[in-house]
Formats: C-alpha cells, sequence, structure tokens
C-alpha cells in the first residue's frame, strides 16, 4: 500500500449497472434499476463456499430485504441466523454446512409483495498445497499492470501508457508468459499487487482501492487468468503471494455510501479523521487511546474508508475474504498491507483460523519503520496487551534502512520515508547494529529482507548510488539471515524516484517496446552486469542452504567493511562433522582493502584454508588463528572455509 504521505490514486464509481435476472445474480446497484416488486439480490458475498470449511456468513446485497422471509434448500444445509439491515439493502445469513454436500443451494427470499429464488454453489476444495515461503525461497514483487501486458483485449481505450498514474496493460497472462523468467533469475516465490476490482479507475492500477473485494480487476484478467497463473507457478515449483487489505477499500466501493451497518466503518465519510502513521502510540502503553486511534482507526490519506475490525460482522466477512482467496488462487502465502492500522485482536483471530485450515501457509506484514523495536511489536510468537499477532513475519525494513545508509553516499528512502529510518552516518557499523537487534524478534532469520519495493524510490535513484553499491547490496541481500525479495526492475538497475517515477513499465513487457530486458540479447551491458550478479547470486545460495537456514555470526565491521559467517554449528568451528561454513566479506570502501581476522573463538577456529567460490578466486591460508583478506574496491566475496 502507498505508505503515509504517499499519493494515492482515487476515482468515483459510477452508477452503471444492469438488471438482475430473478435466478442470476448481477454486479451491486443493479437492484435500483428493478421495476419489480419482489425482492431483488445482485451480489451475494462470499460468491461461493466450499464443503470441509468452516460455515460461512453470507453479506446480500439488493433492494426491497426489509421483513423478508429466508429459507435455504441444500441437503446438509441449514439457515441458523439472519440479519437485515434498516434500509434493507442488505442481508446477512449464517449458514451450516458441516454436513452439507457439493452443491447447487437455493436461497429463498419471500416479501409481502412477492418473492425470488437465487442460487449458491458449495463446492469441493482443490488439493491445492499452500505451502508457503520460508527463509529457501526468493520472493518477487510485481505491480501487475506495470510488468507485461499478455492480453491486450484488457487494455484501457484509448491507451493511458502516457500517464503516470494510468492503467499502463499489464495482467495476469503477461506474467504467465514470462515465468521462465523469473525462475531462470532464481526466483522462487511470485508476490503480486492486489489483484481487487478497483472499479477500473484511471488512478487505481496499484489496486489498493477496491470496490468489490470478491472480483478480479477487468485490466487484470478473470479469476481463471489468476488461476492459470498459480497453476503454472506451481507447476515450476514456485509459489504465489496474495497481497491482502483488511484495513480499508476504496473511496468508489458501494460502501462508502450505503454500508451494510452504521459501524461498518471507523467514521463515515462525513466525519472521520486522517490516519496517522506514529507507530509508536500503538505499543507505547503510556499512549492515549485517541493516540492508538489515530493509527488504528484512522482513514488512510484522509479519503479511503477504514474497516472497523472490533464489529464481529466486519471480522467474519473480512476473513472469509482471505479464506475465498486462498481457496479460489490456491495461494501458498499472504502479504498483508498496512499491518500495524489494524487491531491486533484482528489479526490473531485471521491467523489463528489461517493456522487451522492451512498450516504450512505463511504470512509477512508490512511495517513500514526503520525501528526494530517497533517492527518487532507486530512478529508473531511476541505476546502484547494478552494478544499474538500470529504474524510469521514482518517485512525488514530496519535493515532496508540501513543497507540504504549503509552502502550510498547520500541515501534516502524515498516517498518521504527517511524520516522512520534515521540517517547512519557510521556506514556497515550501523547496518551491523541493526542485525544485532535480531534478539527483539522471535524469529529473526523468517524476516524478508529487500532493498526496495513499489512504495520506495529505487536503489539506484538515491543521490550518490552506484551500480557497484547496488550488486554489494544484492550481496548482502542475499546472504544475510532471512528470506530475499526483490521489486521487479532492480536485478535491470532500474531507476525511479518518488512514486510514480518507481513504477515504469518492465521493459519488453509491453507491445511497441523498444527493448525486451527479459532476453539476455535485449539487455544493456548495465542491465547484464547486475542481473547476472543477481541470477549468480540466487543459484549459489540455491545450491548452499547454508545461506537460507544456517546460523550467522559476526566476525568484523568498521565503516567500510563487513565480514561475517553461515554455517549451522556455530560451537565446533572447522572440524569432521562441523558441515558447510561461508564467509562474506564485503568491500565498500572506494580502494582495496586487506581485512585481518582472528578467529579464536569464532566459528571460523580451526579453518586454515579458504577459498572464494563467489565474487573472489582466491584461496587464502590461515596463519595460526589470524586470516588476511584481500577485496578490491566495492567487491563482495564468499569464501568456503575448511
Amino acid at each position: 500500500m502507498p505508505h503515509f504521505g504517499r499519493a494515492i490514486a482515487l476515482s468515483l464509481l459510477t452508477a452503471s449497472l444492469c438488471i438482475g435476472a430473478v435466478a442470476q445474480i448481477q454486479p451491486a446497484n443493479s437492484c435500483a434499476a428493478s421495476q419489480s416488486p419482489a425482492p431483488c439480490v445482485d451480489k451475494i458475498d462470499p460468491p461461493n463456499w466450499w464443503i470441509d470449511l468452516p460455515s460461512p456468513m453470507l453479506l446480500l446485497h439488493g433492494d426491497r430485504l426489509t421483513g423478508a422471509k429466508f429459507t435455504v434448500s441444500g441437503n446438509g444445509v441449514s439457515l441458523t441466523k439472519s440479519q437485515i439491515s434498516a434500509n434493507g439493502h442488505y442481508a446477512f445469513l449464517w449458514l451450516a454446512t458441516a454436513k452439507a454436500h457439493a452443491e447447487s443451494l437455493q436461497i429463498h427470499i419471500t416479501i409481502q409483495s412477492g418473492s425470488v429464488t437465487i442460487p449458491f454453489s458449495l463446492d469441493r476444495r482443490t488439493q491445492a498445497a499452500h505451502a508457503g515461503f520460508a527463509p529457501t525461497d526468493v520472493m518477487y514483487l510485481v505491480m501487475t499492470d506495470r510488468f507485461a501486458d499478455g492480453d491486450p483485449s484488457n487494455d484501457p481505450q484509448p491507451s493511458e501508457r502516457d500517464l503516470p498514474r494510468g492503467w499502463h496493460g499489464g495482467d495476469f497472462r503477461g506474467i504467465q508468459q514470462h515465468l521462465d523468467y523469473l525462475h531462470d533469475l532464481g526466483v522462487t516465490t511470485l508476490w503480486t499487487t492486489p489483484v481487487y476490482d478497483n472499479a477500473g479507475g484511471k488512478q487505481a492500477y496499484h489496486g489498493y482501492s477496491a470496490t468489490d473485494l470478491y472480483g478480479t480487476d477487468p485490466h487484470f484478467g478473470t479469476l481463471a487468468d489468476l488461476r492459470s497463473l498459480s497453476d503454472a507457478l506451481h507447476s515450476r515449483g514456485m509459489k504465489l503471494v496474495l497481497d491482502t487489505v483488511p484495513n480499508h477499500v476504496g473511496a468508489a466501493h458501494p460502501w462508502a455510501v450505503d454500508p451494510p451497518t452504521p459501524d461498518w466503518f471507523h467514521g463515515t465519510r462525513a466525519d472521520h479523521h486522517p490516519v496517522s502513521d506514529q507507530f509508536q502510540w500503538v505499543i507505547d502503553s503510556h499512549a492515549t487511546p485517541a493516540e492508538r486511534a489515530a493509527v488504528t482507526e484512522g482513514w488512510f490519506a484522509n479519503v479511503l474508508p477504514d474497516l472497523n475490525q472490533e464489529n464481529p460482522l466486519v471480522r467474519q466477512y473480512l476473513i472469509q475474504n482471505v479464506i475465498w482467496w486462498i481457496e479460489t488462487a490456491g495461494a501458498d502465502g499472504l502479504r498483508y498491507d498496512t499491518f500495524p492500522y489494524v487491531g491486533r485482536a484482528f489479526w490473531q483471530s485471521l491467523n489463528s483460523e489461517l493456522k487451522t485450515l492451512y498450516p504450512h501457509l505463511t504470512t509477512v506484514g508490512e511495517v513500514f519503520n526503520g525501528n526494530p523495536v517497533i517492527t518487532s511489536f507486530f512478529a508473531g510468537g511476541v505476546t502484547r496487551e494478552g494478544i499474538d499477532t500470529g504474524l510469521t513475519t514482518p517485512f525488514d525494513f530496519p535493515t532496508f534502512f540501513a543497507l540504504r545508509h549503509s552502502l550510498v553516499t547520500n541515501p534516502t528512502a524515498g516517498n518521504g520515508a527517511s524520516a522512520t529510518g534515521p540517517s547512519r552516518p557510521d556506514g556497515m557499523i550501523g547496518l551491523e547494529g541493526i542485525l544485532g537487534q535480531d534478539w527483539l524478534y522471535p524469529h529473526p532469520e523468517h524476516l524478508v529482507l529487500f532493498l526496495g519495493n513499489h512504495d520506495t524510490e529505487r536503489f539506484l535513484s538515491q543521490p550518490g548510488a552506484t551500480v557497484p553499491d547496488l550488486k554489494l547490496a544484492f550481496a548482502l541481500l542475499a546472504t544475510l539471515r532471512g528470506m530475499p525479495q526483490v521489486y521487479s526492475g532492480d536485478e535491470i538497475a532500474m531507476r525511479g524516484g518518488p512514486d510514480p517515477d518507481n513504477r515504469h513499465d518492465f521493459p519488453g513487457g509491453f507491445p511497441g517496446d523498444a527493448q525486451n530486458a527479459f532476453t539476455a540479447a535485449g539487455r544493456t551491458p548495465e542491465q547484464s552486469d547486475v542481473h547476472d550478479w543477481v541470477a549468480s547470486l540466487f543459484r549459489f545460495r540455491h545450491d548452499h542452504p547454508v545461506l537460507a537456514t544456517g546460523l550467522q555470526q559476526d566476525l568484523f565491521v568498521d565503516p567500510t567493511a563487513l565480514v561475517f559467517v553461515r554455517t549451522h554449528n556455530l560451537e565446533l568451528g572447522c572440524s569432521a562433522n562441523s558441515g558447510e561454513r561461508d564467509a562474506i566479506a564485503v568491500n565498500n570502501s572506494d580502494q582495496p582493502r586487506d581485512i585481518t581476522l582472528n578467529l579464536d573463538r569464532t566459528a571460523l577456529e580451526g579453518c586454515t584454508t579458504f577459498t572464494g567460490v563467489l565474487g573472489s578466486t582466491a584461496v587464502v591460508h590461515a596463519s595460526g588463528s589470524e586470516l588476511t583478506l584481500t577485496l578490491p574496491a566495492k567487491q563482495a566475496a564468499i569464501f568456503q572455509a575448511k
């Protein structure tokens, strides 16, 4: 989600929906044009459900539902409760489906002036693995609209590619057509920005202004296209992570003017307060309720309606929505947008439900802050106020800031974000200092590391950043504890300032592109240099699991250098049973450096031979307990110790 202070693209909904037939569900608001005296239903959320899942709560939208009587026909299904909104536009129906069979149910609705029968499908669940991502994976972030156009028929007419915030034409088919590129790069997990329908607004290409939480945006393709992408990923042994937004909906969502209950949102369009990003108020036991509410109940950018997860109806609706997308798309994991802006109790409810249904599925939350004390507060396994969020891991924003500040002469985070990541003039010492606070996290090895994303200035657009800086950053991304995440285009040295300049189209993904960076022949020398380095790093990481699952011990740090070791056992030193030991050395100086290490009482004690296996071919021998590594300027290398 665009961070607080970043520009948000919004559009207003135009009513252009058709009249619904008696037995066919039509888009919301079609009932407004119906002349029939009978009750009318134009939308059911969720649109279908599955046997062997918790019994669903249905939310019906329509008209003339006041005083309606509801019955349900189906094998082993019963209606346990119903609730109708004061204006007769919404009805909540609770079904009992524990003994149900897969079939099309019939929902009968009767009022004094007529009746209607509508279908609802109970399906069999697919056998998707929902495997989850892990430190052994490499995650790749794609903004669907800006990656590749595989289906010109869903492009806007006339074209909007010249509009920085327009729809450019990227879609699910375009991603699927380039999975081989991602696979060859070393990517194992795809994260797409939200797939929700955004009502086709000219400035909603990013997907974070949903107008229908149960539909894909037509610009991206159909649900079948999304499932095809998921199946294609799984056939390659890759995984799918969906971007999930339970904090808010778009300003153009029909709920904004006609909510299902009076307290469906925190506030109303006419009476609400803007959100605050002062996350310290959430973690501070001395903060006032008003300060906390400013974070968890404010409207994002002062326009995006903030969902009230404290309302049990909203909570169940949102939990079901997440389950529906996991089942429909065959997702393996979730990325949670705007994580701190939602109360801890909701996250606990959601994640405990998901853990029961999908034991292997994993989740990562956006906590856009450079302070490990704040970031770790939201991690799963941390009980605060008697509540554990159940989150698998937050994104490692503190290390993101530290990497930029340690490697770049005049670093910025982009888009006003530097305020949450204080300047660290001590270079690599600042990075090591952040890593030294890993004790705050129950599982720092699960943290998701990244150099940038769709909400930050591109790494190479920071003042003073160079391609060698970027290559060093990727070396650290691939070798530090945690799982690396790459923002599409960083692997080919793309530039871009604050939003929307950081969201340019991937070259070669669109008809008429002058360059095709998806192919080796189409890349510039600079693009090839970075791409091939990144691919070699991820290839080595895949072939040497110790870089993903091993422990980390930091051996040397000063303002321009860092040396650390990855191994599965920090105690044995080099012995017959010690396993692989990889020493990673980084020289961020503009000059060559000799780095001398004392190996006594370290994980490299007793190691005598160090062979450069990536970034260097040098073979270095320790003299007693002393080792000297010679590194060229702006160079990172991996040495295997024996």
